[in-house]
């Protein structure tokens, strides 16, 4: 197969320019202006904007064990439409994926029906470290404990600094972790009880799952991480106060802690829990205004690395309900690109920095070999953009498998025209292309 993309504005490493990109098998062959191949199918790009495929490096795919909700061909489908051409997913599967075994069997069932390249985490828990620490550094994305907590009542790795001890002064995988302190929220959650019985309001949320208790928590992490000089990426920070406890003065490849911001923290507020109530109960819970401006200037100055979704779809019954009811996460892969768009629109975040934040950097960061970037050789992971095609997300076009989304009803100026994956167009104009599926990403050793 060879594609040839014509005079699409490339957005890559910093610069946007006009040119014709070929393709040919899994890989980019050319960059170059005015291209002729009589044998490609021709892509004519004018006025649209072509951007290296987006990398998520925390979804919530539920496959196996709670495929009610999600599976890994629909959620992979929802991602391709929404331009996500990896992923990397979590361990909080049933059974939870705390062995090398278990790790494996959810890469066979993602070769065979994922529509994107992906990655899985090892799962890490207090019982499993010499499990964890046989992680093939150049077949897994690393080891995390991100989502295991909702299972048992121990709570997160951020919580047992003994523990963190022993698995930093061992590791030398990429380690990525949930940082909240469990002390701290549940004697909030107590004192919010006592207030309201069962029926907590949700915008009580940011404040039982509070700044305190991500900033304790993260600054604990941060201390004993710098100790041993580990590999080390926290998820979904949520305050601007923990932002400022990162560097952003060391250049991205060579950070040996990084950290990200998600979609839903860069949109919402506590402004918006009167509206959605549950549909954005997300732990670490959205907060203040103040927090979600703070975390995109955060991104901008570089204390902030990469932008994922943390994308944990639950069915609407499992959302609805009481404060204690109603489970934490929502869908946010088809969503997410169009939602940095808007944030472009609005002045907020360039077209370059976008990229760099959900594709140079997150290819960086986990060392993915051979994408991440437009580059001759690399494989041809792009997605291609309308950045003035208005639409409005409705019950219609929800390609989640719980079929909700916190951004019903909002309309977006920016629509994705086309994801292509290893050289296949998979996504095109609102009808899927099945007939391949994604690649298990690679990494360098060195991590």
């Amino acid at each position: 197969m060879r594609i040839l993309i014509k005079n699409a504005t490339v957005v890559n490493e910093g610069l946007m320019k006009i040119t014709d990109v070929l393709i040919v098998g899994e890989r980019i062959e050319t960059i170059s202006n005015n291209i002729t191949d009589n044998e490609a199918h021709i892509i004519e790009a004018e006025g649209l904007y072509l951007l290296p495929g987006i990398i998520d490096d925390q979804v919530h795919f539920r496959e196996p064990g709670l495929t009610s909700k999600a599976t890994i061909y629909s959620e992979s489908k929802a991602a391709a439409a929404g331009g996500i051409t990896s992923y990397m997913e979590m361990p909080n599967t049933i059974p939870n994926t705390l062995t090398q075994q278990l790790l494996e069997d959810k890469y066979t069932i993602a070769s065979q029906t994922s529509l994107v390249n992906y990655s899985f985490f090892m799962g890490i828990n207090k019982d499993n470290l010499e499990e964890a620490l046989k992680t093939n550094t150049e077949n897994v994305c690393g080891i995390t404990d991100d989502g295991l907590y909702f299972n048992n009542d121990e709570g997160i790795l951020a919580n047992y600094p003994d523990f963190l001890e022993k698995l930093f002064s061992r590791s030398e995988t990429l380690i990525a972790l949930h940082s909240e302190d469990d002390a701290i929220i549940k004697r909030n959650t107590e004192w919010y009880r006592k207030q309201y019985g069962a029926d907590i309001p949700f915008d009580c949320h940011p404040k039982i799952r509070s700044e305190g208790a991500c900033v304790t928590a993260t600054k604990r992490v941060l201390q004993i991480a710098r100790k041993h000089n580990n590999r080390l990426h926290f998820f979904h920070i949520s305050t601007l106060a923990e932002a400022y406890l990162f560097d952003n003065t060391t250049p991205i490849s060579e950070k040996r802690i990084t950290a990200e911001a998600c979609i839903h923290h860069l949109w919402f507020s506590d402004q918006d829990y009167q509206k959605l109530g549950s549909k954005i109960k997300w732990n670490p819970a959205i907060k203040t205004e103040q927090d979600k401006n703070g975390l995109l200037q955060s991104l901008l100055e570089n204390r902030l690395d990469i932008i994922a979704t943390d994308h944990a779809p639950h069915t609407l019954k499992e959302k609805s309900g009481t404060y204690f009811e109603a489970m934490s996460g929502g869908p946010l892969v088809q969503h997410a690109l169009p939602v940095m768009l808007e944030l472009f629109h609005q002045g907020k975040i360039s077209l370059e920095k976008i990229v760099e934040k959900m594709c140079h950097n997150v290819a960086l960061i986990y060392k993915i070999k051979e994408r991440g970037y437009i580059r001759d050789g690399y494989f041809a992971d792009l997605v291609l953009v309308d950045i003035n095609k208005p639409w409005t997300v409705t019950p219609n076009n929800i390609l989640y498998k719980c079929k909700w989304s916190p951004f019903e009803d909002q309309a977006f100026k920016s629509k994705i025209i086309k994801t292509i994956v290893n050289g296949t167009i998979v996504f095109n104009n609102g009808a899927f292309n099945e007939s391949k599926t994604g690649m298990r990403l690679k990494f360098s050793k060195i991590r």
